[in-house]
């Protein structure tokens, strides 16, 4: 398998304050995971780069988009909502994230590369078509979705969104449009308290109890999101990733592992062999402790690139 695997340095540049768990630190604890493990050397490196108006234009309306414009500071930081604040080079790193998966599409479908890992950050799957919301300006994995579609004729897209959160922004894009699905595990009942209730016929909620652990997960993502892929056959498969859906991480309550983060995403390789030509796009989304947001990735890491999981480090 050949992975890639896009940052950039701007993404390091939005910050919404010293206390705010999504914060520059998260990927830097990332990449000096891999680095240190030696998977990032196996990978093929390369930067994000910026989306474009049309590109964000897909899945948020002009006029939202020129209205966030406007809520950019000059200095100091601005208050979106109650977790969501914008400094000065916010809206530069935000860009930089859905152009990744932009980029991570092109990649994908060009050949360049079987799989992609896009480290950035702000994470988009709360941001709705125009509303900015739980950390997120705007949905990074919409972005690249509408782009398969418009750039690539991709015409049956897959979606699996395996963060503690439900991606509410993802499902508001989408929601009643056959050519995506989307499937969400999530903590229940939990943030953002929206579209909890399977009400269009190409979104699989799923639903996690507190205290949800391996053996439970898995069983339940089998019986959910397995039907439904096979059915759909996607022609791209797209994840957006969350590391905090672990049980030491601090923003919830289901007890996942590092070996969970291989699990599900070998699973949607398979998929991806089946139907798509290997294609998968993955994007980051949440992960709030740096330890094992650091630990999850990597063991995401090395699905990708077609190794077997180990709880040893790699060196």
């Amino acid at each position: 398998m050949i992975t890639a695997y896009l940052t950039h340095p701007h993404c390091s540049l939005h910050h919404m304050g010293p206390e705010h768990p999504e914060n520059p630190q998260r990927l830097e604890a990332i990449s000096a995971r891999l680095a240190l493990s030696g998977l990032l050397q196996q990978t093929m490196q390369g930067d994000a780069k910026e989306a474009t108006d049309e590109d964000l234009a897909r899945v948020h309306p002009m006029r939202h988009l020129k209205a966030l414009e406007k809520c950019v500071p000059e200095q100091g930081i601005v208050t979106l909502d109650s977790d969501t604040m914008m400094n000065p080079d916010s809206l530069k790193a935000a860009r930089m994230s859905a152009g990744s998966v932009v980029r991570g599409v092109d990649q994908v479908f060009r050949r360049q590369a079987d799989n992609v890992f896009c480290a950035v950050r702000p994470p988009g799957h709360h941001a709705e078509a125009s509303d900015v919301m739980g950390f997120c300006f705007y949905n990074n994995v919409a972005v690249g979705a509408a782009y398969a579609r418009e750039k690539y004729g991709a015409r049956r897209i897959a979606i699996l969104d395996f963060d503690v959160h439900q991606c509410n922004g993802t499902i508001d894009i989408f929601k009643d449009d056959p050519d995506v699905l989307v499937c969400s595990s999530f903590q229940y009942p939990f943030y953002p308290w929206r579209y909890l209730r399977s009400e269009w016929q190409n979104i699989v909620n799923t639903p996690l109890e507190v205290g949800t652990d391996s053996k439970e997960f898995r069983r339940i993502i089998e019986s959910h999101w397995l039907p439904a892929l096979h059915a759909f056959k996607p022609e791209l498969v797209m994840l957006s990733s969350g590391f905090d859906a672990h049980r030491e991480d601090p923003m919830a309550d289901v007890c996942l592992e590092d070996e969970d983060f291989y699990w599900i995403t070998h699973m949607a390789m398979e998929i991806a062999t089946l139907y798509a030509n290997n294609r998968v796009v993955s994007v980051l989304e949440g992960g709030y402790n740096p330890d094992t947001l650091a630990r999850g990735v990597e063991a995401h890491m090395k699905a990708l690139l077609g190794m077997p999981f180990s709880d040893t480090p790699s060196v």
